[in-house]
């Protein structure tokens, strides 16, 4: 049967609050992170 659309939906929240030490980790893997580009292929090195 067809979904139906008319019901409200419900509102989205935007009030995230990322921890401290999962910040610092993604920072810190986007630091580490190198991509390198040969030709027409992209290669990605974790430099941990």
């Amino acid at each position: 049967m067809a979904k139906l659309y008319s019901e409200k939906t419900p509102q989205i929240k935007n009030d995230l609050n990322p921890k401290e030490e999962t910040v610092n980790f993604l920072l810190n893997y986007s630091k580490a992170l190198s991509v390198i580009d040969y030709n027409k292929l992209k290669f990605e090195a974790l430099l941990n």
